[in-house]
């Protein structure tokens, strides 16, 4: 691509919710330009970037995956390489790998109405390089990919072992016969303790405090014998709303009625456990289900290296380091060669991305968030968070699905832009994710704001979102749409 040049839509990012994009653009508006900005060297966001051990979706992928793409593997809780060739294949099938330029990090997007544009700026190999395009589409996730969250433990410098985070994964690392501590108790610790006791001496899982888990089977034998009887498209879609409404159901009545969801979670917990085993203290969170997201594990794999004594469970926290492993407040002391620090993640908005309007710098935290989608007072942009109560993909696709409502309207109007408008001082703010995650707290004062009702409030209701964005009327007073006289007579 040259230096400067001109496309009618931009996409950052060619992860799940990118290369997504880009196939619903390509393919309701072939004659318009696109191209697909990506600051790292290959395709896969997430699934690219994370190489630990085991690593895999906390969701199906009749649902993780694409609308328009069935799942045609046996397992549905897929590993992490199986995801990525998923999305590289979407990538390569429609030919979308041809208009992403790697190694292009966005680093400022300035908006001009008068011209009715973006111009876009990013670094690569060291240059600058600028494009101006209509409409911009965020799908760059909302964590940093160069840091992950590590908290600062007293004595780390004194420890002779090995301290890793999953986000940075050494290609090189042998743990086989060593002892390892994992710090954490989220999906990324649930995940690395039983893949690394299959050659590690010993894993001990040591949690500040417990978190749900929740066993599902690897394959999904429902969808596996529909494939075989209806074709895989006909299967692909009956399994996915079948599975977006058993996950409804268990949310809402985590959220309706906790008590039923914790009892019977600690019922199935206590089925998969060592007779005697101290699950109160282990496996009792301090919160209700879905809280904060359940932690899901294929085949109860967790459970078994816990039963055969590869793995254990340490509920304390860490006083210090070691030269020889972890102190723990309570006294005791945790052995190790090396340290997995699966502590979470750092969020950033946009990449870090800075914003301008009419050569006014955007502050994030003053903007409001409309349908989760696009920003208060924000010209011709868009941007994909998922749903934290359910796969990623459910949402990205809807957006995409959306944008190109709102660009099919366009065209029909005469519209060269469109702009959410927050004018109704009854709306009040609210956090634009409602989760009491730590990696949610710690930084979503920096990212916009929800509002107290539609279209402010960020849905976590996947049927709901499919009649608003699907089926929903594009003009509502809230989006506002303008005809730029001079662009309109040269159309």
């Amino acid at each position: 691509m040259p230096r400067s040049t001109r496309v009618d839509v931009l996409i950052v990012g060619a992860g799940l919710s990118g290369i997504g994009a880009a196939h619903h653009v390509q393919d309701e508006f072939p004659k318009r330009s696109y191209a697909v900005f990506e600051a790292r060297d290959a395709i896969g966001g997430t699934w690219d970037l994370f190489r630990y051990p085991g690593v895999r979706s906390d969701s199906d992928m009749h649902t993780l995956g694409y609308r328009f793409k069935p799942w045609t593997q046996a397992k549905a809780i897929a590993d992490g390489p199986a995801i990525l060739e998923y999305v590289r294949q979407t990538a390569r099938e429609a030919g979308i790998d041809r208009h992403i330029r790697f190694g292009h990090r966005v680093v400022r997007a300035s908006w001009s109405s008068d011209e009715a544009r973006w111009t876009v700026e990013a670094e690569h190999d060291g240059a600058a390089v600028t494009v101006t395009c209509n409409t911009l589409l965020m799908c760059s996730g909302y964590y940093r990919y160069d840091e992950g969250y590590t908290p600062e433990f007293a004595g780390t410098a004194d420890f002779r072992g090995q301290v890793v985070h999953p986000q940075h994964w050494p290609a090189d690392l042998d743990y086989a016969g060593k002892r390892v501590v994992v710090i954490g108790s989220g999906a990324t610790a649930v995940t690395l303790v039983p893949a690394m006791a299959e050659t590690a001496a010993h894993v001990t899982m040591l949690q500040r405090s417990p978190s749900y888990i929740l066993t599902l089977p690897a394959e999904d034998a429902i969808a596996n014998k529909l494939r075989g009887v209806l074709g895989a498209r006909r299967a692909y879609a009956i399994t996915r709303w079948k599975n977006v409404l058993v996950s409804t159901l268990i949310y809402q009545l985590s959220k309706r009625r906790p008590e039923t969801i914790r009892k019977l979670i600690r019922n199935l917990t206590i089925k998969q456990l060592p007779e005697g085993f101290d699950v109160d203290t282990h496996f009792k969170p301090t919160y209700n289900p879905w809280d904060q997201r359940l932690c899901l594990v294929p085949d109860g794999d967790l459970f078994r290296v816990l039963r055969n004594g590869q793995a254990s469970v340490v509920t304390d926290r860490i006083d210090t380091f070691t030269e020889h492993g972890l102190r723990l407040e309570s006294g005791a002391e945790l052995e190790a060669d090396v340290v997995v620090t699966a502590t979470g993640l750092q969020l950033l908005a946009f990449g870090g991305m800075q914003l301008v309007v009419d050569g006014r710098t955007v502050d994030l935290a003053d903007t409001m968030a409309y349908k989760g989608m696009m920003l208060s007072g924000v010209p011709n942009f868009a941007f994909t968070i998922g749903y934290t109560n359910a796969s990623w993909t459910l949402k990205a696709d809807l957006v995409s699905e959306f944008v190109c409502r709102l660009l099919r309207h366009m065209d029909a109007h005469g519209y060269q832009e469109f702009r959410p408008v927050n004018d109704d001082p009854s709306v009040t703010e609210a956090p634009l994710l409602d989760f009491s995650a730590g990696y949610v707290l710690r930084s979503i004062d920096q990212f916009p704001r929800a509002g107290s009702r539609q279209p402010w409030r960020l849905g976590m209701s996947y049927a709901h979102d499919v009649l608003a964005l699907r089926h929903g009327r594009i003009e509502d007073g809230a989006l506002r749409f303008t005809r730029h006289r001079e662009l309109a007579r040269t159309a």
